[in-house]
């Protein structure tokens, strides 16, 4: 048997099979991505509050997070994503079952005494490379995912986000996260 065609049997019979360092390879560029994600999403928000408030930033947010996630997609070659169990935007925002299953544990952990900046998981499953990292409130999120919103804001979100389960969250708890994969 050709050496190709023993590899190429070896990858379809064992396609989980990836090296540690191919693991942290992955990990590490996943947690890049991220940081590009939220280094670019946020400070567009931080500016939307600045110049109109919670009810501009709704709007930015509601269009540029979907671009970031899509650019960052189509330059990476990764899924990428944010998730939550209380999803804002139902398109986009629901989780599959592993995702799910990792964001209960998430909050788990987090209601344990667990910082949710230090929640990431990443696994190697179904010739996939699977990456979560919780994605905290933080004060800028209160205005728009808080328990005490200004009516303007309620008015807002229920004329974008008619099916809005991503309020009532207090500061520190985990509120989704960016989910990222790539097929092995």
């Amino acid at each position: 048997m050709s050496r190709c065609v023993l590899l190429v049997l070896m990858c379809v019979l064992a396609p989980d099979a990836v090296s540690d360092d191919d693991i942290k390879a992955l990990h590490d560029e996943a947690v890049g991505i991220v940081g590009d994600f939220a280094g670019e999403l946020k400070p567009a928000l931080m500016a939307a509050m600045q110049e109109g408030g919670p009810v501009h930033a709704i709007d930015v947010c509601s269009e540029r997070a979907p671009e970031i996630a899509e650019r960052l997609s189509a330059e990476s070659g990764w899924s990428v994503s944010r998730v939550s169990l209380k999803p804002r935007n139902r398109e986009t925002g629901q989780p599959d079952a592993w995702a799910r299953a990792m964001l209960a544990t998430f909050d788990a952990r987090q209601k344990a005494g667990e910082p949710a900046e230090n929640l990431v998981v990443s696994e190697v499953a179904d010739g996939e490379f699977r990456f979560l990292k919780a994605q905290p409130v933080e004060p800028l999120c209160l205005a728009c995912h808080g328990k005490a919103l200004a009516p303007a804001v309620r008015e807002k979100l229920a004329e974008r986000y008619p099916d809005d389960h991503a309020t009532a969250y207090s500061l520190g708890q985990v509120r989704g996260g960016f989910y990222l994969r790539k097929t092995l």
